[in-house]
């Protein structure tokens, strides 16, 4: 039968301590009787036949088959240094940072990120935390090259035993399970730094390296253990390059540890959006890593434990996981002598405590979303809202935070006073403010709608009222009705009739008659008279004389950029516009200067450098075509509202509000608004618009008029900034303003002393 058949054959026959040493088991039993069999002696006999050469040749050829997916791993992970990532960004510690929003005066207003983060150095990390670290995540860090050898046999077993357990248990076929633990922090670091990409894609079911050895491992693995395994060789490939690369960059070993050390303490995920140990210490326990002392041992092991597993280990009161880990981290310290035996004793008998966290209230959630905007609008290419939430840049803001806390105070109160008026409105009526510098259109405040509303804080995403509402200025927009009468020669003593009128309402609807808010009519008057009285049958007739179109010109000179309808009841206010744009014509009205309303200042970038600037030269209105006269006399005539006793807004012309302003009341139709917009003079003041009203446009009920609604909270904003100098002293009128409403006082005193004359309004806004 030849060498190999009598061989195969004598073996059969041979008896073996394993087979024949205690009870006789069913394998043994198995392997006799194939030893003994037929089939193997004629098996034996055909390959005899066929020559061992070939079959040696085919074995030998299985063999390599077998070996080269690991082979070629092997040379791929230990020599090839072929296709690496860019090492300068990971050097220059390129990563998502906090972006900072900053009132006029550095304040912060709002912090911002994709990832919460504060850069510490190696040394600003205290080492009682760094102790902690290395306990929990990698005790040999410092001696090994980046991966610790010395862990294998240990993650050899429980992968075998997890997944032999899974098929066991399974029943289905055998799948390779890769556990958690035995990566290093410069692994770690390589994973979450280098690699996001590749472990994204590991688990969706198509191969991430698409190559031969790749296609024979997923043959017996299956393709998400392959990618898994996969992964975890690359990983291992970019972290010897990387402890290499940094060893000769940095000229030794300690060093690069040191750097490598300070990175993983800056990048690594620690839960609630807080990245790094010292971003982390201060959303958990309101600390910053300077304080941290031997004695804080319970507080470092409780950071160092998160990162095994954010979700199962960050820090909360009566949670038993985070607190038995931390209690695992002080035993390993004080064993590795990094603490005392009582210290770790102690911290462990301590229960965990974290700060409270309370819903983050943010001082100017509208300004803030108009830096956002503004952002978006000015970057060009240059930065946006991402570099932003990147911490890649900064902004400064032209919002003063003083201020800002006024316009927030004032409309609350404001609106309490209505909803005591209207109690089934509590918490339901909104409000906004706008405050401008009157020299640049700089935005010191911006409230775009009460602190709280339907339970829940504002946020910079939601509705802003003050730049995002199309509503009514109802009487408010008369002001550039008389301006644009003033362009046309009309000057403030120009006799205008308050008498009925009609005016046409299109298609074949009859003729409608303007009324004014007291129903009545006063005959021939002053056209100072008129706008300080709101008469809506005067401003009409006004318009139809000078045509709507001036009108619509002179708004659009004045800075209102959304289209008004060029028809009569557009000089009552019907057209819808921004508060903001009412806001800045006022100002424009105020000191003759054109700018575009903004909020941001200036943006940097990390280094400090500027990137954009707002304009600081305004330009004069007069290149629109309007004189100084005429806004002289819009001054006087906007000034007279407040002076004259008729004035819708006269209970400002008091020794207790003491402020020089100018302003007009407005009330839309069936009361769903209520404005007040107002001016300190000329360039050194400012403009305040204040709106009160629904959002589902219900109205705010009978006699809830501009000057009873929304006057109270520009009194309030406008004394307290001037009560606390925080735009200086309130800039006086000209001489010849004042002096012209003297003068018109005066006279009109003396007509009423005249029996059966014409006596002054009596004030009533609509």
């Amino acid at each position: 039968m030849g060498y190999a058949a009598d061989h195969l054959a004598d073996a059969g026959k041979c008896t073996h301590p394993l087979l024949e040493a205690g009870p006789v088991s069913v394998v043994r039993r198995r392997l006799r009787a194939l030893l003994e069999s037929r089939r193997v002696v004629r098996l034996a006999a055909w390959l005899e036949a066929l020559g061992w050469r070939r079959v040696g040749l085919a074995v030998a050829a299985v063999v390599v088959l077998l070996l080269f997916p690991p082979a070629a791993l092997v040379q791929h992970v230990y020599f090839d240094r072929s296709g690496l990532p860019d090492l300068g960004p990971f050097i220059r510690f390129e990563t998502p940072m906090i972006g900072q929003v900053t009132d006029a005066r550095g304040n912060v207003l709002i912090e911002v990120a994709l990832e919460y983060r504060r850069r510490v150095s190696y040394d600003q990390v205290p080492k009682v935390l760094r102790d902690a670290i290395l306990a929990a995540e990698d005790k040999n860090f410092l001696s090994h090259s980046g991966v610790d050898y010395s862990v294998l046999p240990r993650v050899a077993h429980k992968t075998a035993a997890s997944s032999l357990g899974a098929w066991w248990k399974g029943g289905s076929g055998f799948r390779l399970l890769l556990p958690h633990g035995g990566s290093t922090l410069t692994q770690q670091l390589v994973r979450g730094y280098f690699l996001r990409d590749l472990t994204r894609r590991e688990r969706s079911g198509a191969l991430v390296r698409d190559g031969l050895a790749s296609r024979l491992l997923s043959v017996p693995l299956g393709v998400s253990a392959t990618n898994m395994l996969l992964r975890k060789l690359e990983e291992v490939r970019l972290t010897l390059w990387l402890e290499d690369e940094m060893r000769r960059r940095y000229g030794s070993q300690e060093q690069a540890k040191r750097e490598i050390f300070a990175r993983y303490a800056n990048f690594v995920y620690l839960g609630n959006g807080r990245y790094g140990f010292a971003a982390a210490s201060e959303y958990y326990f309101g600390r910053s890593l300077s304080s941290y002392t031997v004695a804080d041992a319970g507080e470092a092991a409780l950071l160092a434990g998160i990162s095994k597993s954010p979700r199962d280990y960050a820090p909360r009161p009566g949670d038993p996981r985070p607190l038995r880990r931390r209690n695992q981290i002080l035993a390993l310290m004080a064993r590795n002598g990094s603490i005392p035996e009582d210290v770790a004793t102690r911290a462990q008998a301590e229960p965990i405590r974290v700060v409270a966290r309370n819903p983050v209230k943010i001082q100017a959630p509208a300004a803030i979303g108009s830096v956002l905007d503004e952002l978006a609008r000015h970057g060009e290419g240059r930065f946006g809202v991402e570099d932003l939430f990147q911490g890649r840049i900064s902004v400064r803001s032209t919002v003063d935070e003083r201020v800002q806390t006024i316009v927030n105070e004032a409309l609350e109160s404001g609106l309490a006073l209505y909803e005591k008026r209207r109690p089934r409105a509590k918490g339901q009526v909104q409000g906004s403010v706008v405050v401008l510098r009157n020299s640049d259109g700089a935005i010191l405040a911006e409230a775009g709608g009460r602190q709280v509303y339907n339970a829940r804080l504002t946020r910079y995403s939601d509705l802003n009222r003050a730049t995002g509402s199309l509503r009514q200025p109802g009487s408010a927009l008369k002001p550039v009705v008389y301006l644009a009468a003033f362009r046309m020669g009309l000057d403030l003593d120009t006799i205008v009739p308050d008498e009925p009128i009609e005016v046409p309402m299109g298609g074949n609807r009859p003729l409608k008659q303007i009324a004014n808010y007291d129903g009545k009519y006063k005959g021939p008057m002053p056209v100072r008279q008129a706008l300080a009285e709101s008469r809506n049958a005067a401003t009409v007739w006004i318009t139809r004389e000078i045509g709507p179109d001036q009108v619509v010109r002179t708004a659009r000179d004045v800075g209102i950029r959304t289209p008004l309808q060029p028809d009569l009841a557009t000089a009552l206010g019907a057209s819808e516009v921004r508060l903001i744009e009412l806001a800045d014509a006022y100002r424009v009205m105020a000191c003759g200067l054109l700018a575009e309303p903004h909020v941001i200042e200036r943006v940097t970038d990390a280094s400090g450098r500027v990137l954009y600037q707002a304009a600081e030269a305004a330009r004069d209105v007069r290149s629109t075509g309007l004189g100084s006269a005429e806004l002289s006399l819009i001054q006087e005539g906007l000034r007279g509202v407040v002076r004259l006793p008729g004035g819708t807004a006269h209970s400002l012309d008091s020794r207790a509000f003491g402020i020089p302003v100018m302003g007009k009341t407005g009330t839309t139709s069936g009361f769903r608004d209520a404005l007040f917009v107002g001016s300190t003079y000329g360039p050194q003041g400012i403009t305040v618009a204040v709106r009160i009203g629904f959002d589902d446009n219900r109205k705010l009920g009978a006699n809830e008029t501009g000057s009873r609604t929304a006057l109270p909270i520009f009194r309030e904003i406008m004394l307290r900034i001037y009560k606390d100098g925080l735009v200086g002293p309130a800039p006086q009128f000209p001489r010849e303003i004042e002096q012209g409403i003297d003068e018109y006082l005066v006279l009109q005193a003396a007509l009423e002393a005249v029996p059966g004359d014409l006596t002054p309004a009596d004030g009533i806004d609509n």
